[in-house]
């Protein structure tokens, strides 16, 4: 079943052990993120901590706060209501080999239609829980309600000052009515105000620009909380044209009830804990950072789009979900390799040879990927490096390395042997040039770069080796069953 409320998720984590509360009074000013920091970094991600006195200069604030909720294997898939994401997977795989797919585009469509077939389709609903509690911000409605109620917390010493950190943010394109959902962290400016960090590639810049070329305000709705699969949803690496909302429904099994806002004609989902109403006024735009982010490095100072609050709405009981990102590992590996792991079978479907994928913590997402294939033919490695180059938001990704299937490309560490020693640089490496993360400050201009494939694999006669590829050691399985029951006979 789905989660009806953040609060119910909250719950099925303390009844698995997987939260921890915080009784006392912590600032929301850098010492929650200290903590959740170390919690994150504690082995398998620690624990997830609901914050319920957190202190907004001095004062204690009505809502608790909770982080790292999604910080580890088991609280990801308890998120997405599955004994593990794996689950998904096969699901996904069964909707594709329903009917084999001839191409890509042909294979998306299939998954589409595969979601809207398990009861994904949004409802409409008139009254919700989210619109519980009003509080209008705009003109001479204003009441004294604002963001400075909200714990929002102040992560990063440098940073250019308190952000939002999970915010759901749903656009539509004023050309074909299409909605988005997507994740873009917002500074708090004052208590009506924020940045609204949309990069160049993502899709709610895309309709940004719409609406500036139409120089109509856009309507730009945020939602907090609710069932974990709306975020998980928001920072899917989805295709365009693919519904994130629609894929919560899949991932929760059931439809995602919407309610139409109340300054606005955006809808949103009706079980949510925040949902801030506003908008963006076309071609304004404002300093935005520094902001310590999921690479390690504070992002520097650029001017963003500005968002403009018309009103709060929330739920009586209502809980603030947070996170931070900084040196991984974080929160956000485990939204990342939940990806990976459930979106595998439509990399496969494009790609027969691929065995595995891996996106490494130390990578921080984008910039570097492990691939296992089996090979059956001289540079099928460069094939499949520049194919997944060629795919969404793999793009972005900064080094691939490609590997045979009896490598486990979850191990970093055998990964980096094989690298280590089956590579000749000049051979079996290239360099293209591809866009890259707006977030990657290495490149010298912002949004394009260089990128390297380096292919792991064994090397065949057709692609110059021509000496015989050698052996990997191994122990027989013969003297590991003998030596596994010698060790059972002393114990």
């Amino acid at each position: 079943m789905a989660y009806s409320s953040f609060t119910q998720f909250l719950q099925t984590l303390e009844e698995a052990g997987e939260l921890h509360r915080v009784a006392t009074a912590v600032d929301t000013n850098l010492l929650i993120a200290e903590w959740a920091d170390r919690e994150m970094k504690s082995p398998h991600g620690g624990k997830a901590l609901l914050f319920e006195q957190p202190l907004i200069d001095g004062k204690v604030s009505k809502f608790p706060l909770a982080i790292n909720t999604m910080g580890s294997e088991k609280r990801m898939a308890l998120a997405l209501r599955v004994n593990s994401v794996a689950d998904l997977a096969q699901e996904i795989q069964l909707i594709l080999k329903a009917k084999p797919p001839t191409d890509l585009r042909e294979g998306w469509s299939l998954f589409k239609q595969g979601i809207h077939l398990l009861h994904a389709r949004p409802k409409h609903v008139k009254s919700a829980a989210c619109q519980e509690v009003v509080h209008r911000c705009d003109g001479d409605r204003s009441d004294k309600f604002s963001l400075g109620d909200l714990p929002i917390l102040q992560c990063w010493p440098k940073d250019g000052g308190r952000f939002i950190t999970l915010p759901n943010v749903h656009t539509r394109d004023p050309e074909t009515g299409a909605r988005n959902l997507g994740m873009y962290r917002m500074q708090v400016y004052n208590g009506l105000t924020t940045g609204m960090h949309w990069q160049v590639h993502k899709v709610g810049a895309r309709h940004g620009r719409l609406y500036y070329e139409r120089n109509e305000r856009m309507p730009v709705a945020v939602t907090l909380g609710g069932d974990p699969a709306y975020t998980f949803a928001a920072t899917a690496p989805l295709p365009d044209g693919l519904d994130e909302i629609l894929f919560a429904g899949f991932l929760r099994k059931k439809s995602v009830e919407l309610v139409k806002c109340l300054t606005n004609d955006l809808e949103v989902p009706a079980d949510v804990d925040f949902v801030l109403e506003g908008y963006v006024q076309p071609g304004e735009t404002k300093p935005e950072g520094p902001f310590g982010d999921h690479t390690g490095f504070y992002t520097a100072v650029e001017d963003y789009p500005v968002f403009h609050l018309a009103a709060i709405t929330h739920r009586k009981d209502a809980v603030y979900p947070t996170t931070i990102v900084g040196i991984p590992p974080m929160e956000d590996f485990y939204l990342g390799s939940a990806s990976v792991r459930i979106f595998l079978p439509v990399f496969k479907m494009n790609f027969p040879e691929i065995v595995d994928m891996a996106l490494p913590a130390e990578g921080v997402f984008h910039n570097l990927v492990f691939v296992s294939i089996r090979k059956q033919f001289p540079y099928q490695a460069f094939k499949v490096m520049h194919g997944l180059w060629g795919m969404g938001q793999m793009m972005f990704s900064k080094y691939i390395v490609v590997l045979d299937e009896d490598c486990d490309v979850h191990n970093t560490s055998e990964v980096l042997f094989r690298l280590c020693a089956n590579t000749d640089p000049k051979r079996d490496s290239t360099l293209i040039t591809n866009p890259s993360d707006s977030l990657d400050h290495a490149p010298s201009v912002q949004n394009v770069g260089s990128h390297m494939g380096l292919d792991a694999t064994r090397k065949l006669p057709g692609e110059g080796y021509n000496r015989p590829w050698p052996e990997l050691v191994r122990m027989s399985a013969e003297a590991k069953r003998l030596v596994d029951e010698l060790q059972k006979q002393r114990s």
